[in-house]
């Protein structure tokens, strides 16, 4: 049963959520931008409260996903503390990079994942982010959590300003001891946190046990109570609207003024944070549909969190995604709603308005501590499973080169190597799986049409000159040489090869080439390579039939054949076959007389065939001519003295489905002659036929005056119908056991 909805599930949702959300985020202004020096950490800390402001409240009215908290976040921290460390090393011309410059690059950076974010939604991208290979993510999530939890390591030590971290950790002169029991009481409070109360979040217990710390170590060193100067505190912190107005006007005349050189310089770390940042989104709205059985609009959140992006990077916030933590405590508080979002962040407004000053006061060793505890939770520690398994063993690989390449290089280059990596994994994944799905011969499968038992004989003695492989997949470049090992033998032995291609999904240059190579083999052999089922909206969009003929396979040679249907197909080689068997020429057939027809051949002599033939009418059809149709009232059978009558079942929306295909020799309509019921089919001539029809009633005559030849003929039609029925269940139970 549906939950009723309560505005107050969604206040208290968002005022939960704020209590995650801005602790956090004011971590990740911090971590971001720590490398320009202690004097911008204040920056940096209101850059997190910032972003939590206007991305709570632009995302939710925008269109983000329900119950999502839209915040700042750790991608976002990572991609950007290694782009300003990078900037900053960066020299333009014989001069530096300032930290005002970075500020300023940091912010179109932010604006430019957002415009990125924004197109996502609007070309469909939210699909295509969700199609990154799990080991891929995991790969990213991990690195990024690694490269926070490295970048806490000095600031819970204390270490000073650029100091190696292996050296600092060795030497125990160089740690501030204060940072260090404050960070390590943080992380305490937030691990054991759950089992102390669930209604208050992990965080803000883990910061408020570190500052009440910091504090009460600060009764023995007054030292600690001095705001100004304080290396173990964030700084002052001021709400200047003015500045923010001025900065707004900065950034706007730097991306006017931005030339190709330092766009170039930055749009690759754009293009990794609006997907890292969309990653993230999209994971958390998975977690939430798992939850509450609901479905999230990825495009449509997408753009969303696109346009939240932008607005904060304007303002000169710190831009985020979706995040975890913040969203399952509101959920868990009650939040139903986007309401819950954007009331998130008015609170978070609120606090900015009258709380900021007390920021300041936030231990830099606590905030240190909560990013270790996020980081580590990030780290996906699970993926160390797949090394139990050898099929999983590349995809822990994959995951373990993400992080090493993040670690020693960057985000960046990170991202490229989970591209390549993708790549691969996608290779193995289609080697991996067999583009055969099934392989049948013709004695074990046949077309609707409904054949003599000579003919069924003739089928069922050179059924093995003909194989019919169901393909499946894609056949490209790496999957071309799995499909000529597993149709070599095949190729060098049958008559036909008819492959069928309903489930092929693409096929490029490399599978063409294949194919023609294939058709040519069975040509030296005066074989026939027969397509079948083309399809004709892949999943790229595209039309395979006109692929082949632009690539000039169907052209290529004249054994090479294109069906519409299975069916179809199987029909065309069994007419080969029997021709060839009877020596016939193609298309030539004699009229039978009554006498030649199977169900009364060798009961009739001359007397008996006038007697039959006087209860019968004799009466010619032209293509497309209906012999009955569904539903019609009738009780003849008919005996096909020459051509082909097909037997379709109408369906809705104007279309239909053959049942059977019966052919010179054979009768059809026997159901409505035993039961005198309606016709359950549309009986419709194929090519000029000619037939016998003999009533019900008209048999009926003839079995009173002439019982002795009704018996037989009843008999005859009774031992016709089973072999009917037995052939039937053999080829049912064919496809059973396939």
């Amino acid at each position: 049963m549906k939950p009723s909805y309560s505005i107050a599930g969604d206040i208290w949702g968002g005022a939960a959520a704020m209590l995650v959300a801005l602790p956090s985020a004011i971590a990740y202004g911090v971590v971001s931008f720590t490398p320009l020096g202690g004097s911008y950490l204040g920056v940096g800390a209101m850059a997190g409260v910032i972003g939590t402001v206007v991305l709570g409240l632009i995302a939710p009215a925008i269109g983000g996903a329900p119950r999502v908290i839209t915040a700042p976040c750790a991608p976002a921290a990572a991609v950007l503390s290694a782009l300003t460390a990078e900037l900053l090393a960066h020299t333009q011309g014989s001069s530096p990079t300032t930290p005002e410059q970075v500020l300023l690059l940091l912010a179109i950076v932010g604006l430019l994942s957002g415009i990125l974010q924004l197109l996502f939604g609007l070309l469909g991208g939210g699909k295509v982010i969700k199609f990154i290979p799990y080991p891929v993510v995991s790969g990213y999530l991990s690195g990024v959590g690694t490269l926070i939890f490295l970048s806490q390591v000095p600031k819970l030590f204390g270490l000073p300003k650029g100091t190696p971290v292996m050296q600092g950790l060795l030497d125990p002169a160089l740690w501030q001891w204060t940072g260090i029991i404050v960070g390590i009481v943080t992380i305490i409070g937030m691990l054991q946190a759950p089992r102390l109360t669930k209604i208050i979040p992990a965080p803000i217990i883990g910061l408020l046990a570190g500052m009440a710390t910091y504090f009460l170590i600060g009764l023995g060193r007054p030292e600690l109570y001095q705001l100004t100067g304080n290396k173990l505190l964030i700084g002052a912190i001021q709400v200047d609207f003015a500045a923010m107005q001025q900065g707004m006007h900065e950034r706007w005349i730097a991306l006017g003024n931005m030339g190709w050189q330092e766009f170039a310089a930055i749009l690759v770390p754009a293009i990794t944070l609006s997907v890292l940042l969309s990653i993230d989104t999209l994971k958390t709205c998975v977690v939430v549909d798992a939850l509450t059985r609901s479905r999230h609009d990825s495009n449509r959140t997408l753009i969303g969190q696109g346009v939240g992006n932008i607005c904060t990077s304007i303002v000169g916030g710190m831009p985020g995604a979706g995040t975890m933590g913040a969203t399952l405590v509101s959920i868990n508080s009650g939040g139903q709603t986007r309401l819950s979002g954007f009331l998130e962040g008015v609170f978070s407004l609120i606090v900015l308005l009258l709380f900021a000053s007390l920021i300041g006061w936030v231990p830099i060793a606590a905030l240190a501590g909560i990013l270790m505890v996020v980081a580590y939770r990030m780290f996906d520690w699970h993926s160390f499973t797949m090394l139990k398994q050898k099929a999983t063993m590349l995809d822990f690989f994959v995951i373990t080169a993400v992080v090493v390449v993040a670690v020693a290089f960057n985000l960046i280059a990170a991202a490229g190597a989970g591209i390549g990596f993708a790549v691969i994994l996608f290779l193995r994944d289609q080697v991996r799986t067999s583009v055969v799905r099934r392989r049948r011969h013709g004695d074990r499968i046949s077309s609707k049409r409904i054949r003599l038992l000579e003919e069924k004989e003739i089928l069922a003695t050179n059924g093995q000159m003909t194989t019919i492989v169901e393909l499946q997949g894609n056949l490209f470049f790496g999957t071309t040489d799995q499909l000529f090992t597993s149709l070599e033998a095949d190729i060098k032995s049958c008559r036909f090869l008819i492959l069928d291609m309903r489930h092929v999904q693409s096929v490029d240059f490399t599978g063409i080439r294949m194919l023609t190579q294939i058709g040519a083999m069975l040509q030296e052999r005066e074989a026939v390579l027969i397509f079948s089922e083309l399809p004709i909206s892949l999943p790229t969009g595209g039309d395979l039939g006109s692929y082949f003929e632009q690539t000039g396979l169907l052209s290529h040679s004249d054994n090479i054949r294109l069906f519409p249907e299975l069916d179809a197909a199987l029909e065309w080689v069994e007419d080969r076959l029997i021709e060839e068997h009877r020596k016939l020429k193609a298309g030539e057939e004699r009229m039978l007389n009554l006498p030649d027809i199977p169900l009364v051949r060798g009961l009739l002599d001359e007397e008996s065939t006038a007697i039959l033939i006087s209860f019968m009418e004799e009466r010619s059809l032209i293509t497309g001519d209906k012999v009955f149709s569904r539903g019609d009232e009738g009780d003849e059978i008919f005996l096909i003295r020459r051509g082909q009558v097909r037997m379709i079942l109408p369906l809705q929306g104007g279309k239909s489905l053959t049942l059977a295909i019966f052919g010179r020799g054979h009768f059809f309509g026997d159901m409505a002659f035993l039961d005198r019921g309606h016709r359950s089919s549309d009986a419709v001539v194929d090519v000029p036929t000619d037939l016998y029809i003999i009533s019900r009633k008209r048999f009926d005559e003839l079995a009173k005056n002439h019982p002795v030849l009704g018996y037989h003929f009843f008999s005859r039609l009774a031992r016709a119908l089973s072999h009917r029925l037995r052939y039937t269940n053999a080829e049912l139970l064919a496809l059973k056991e396939m």
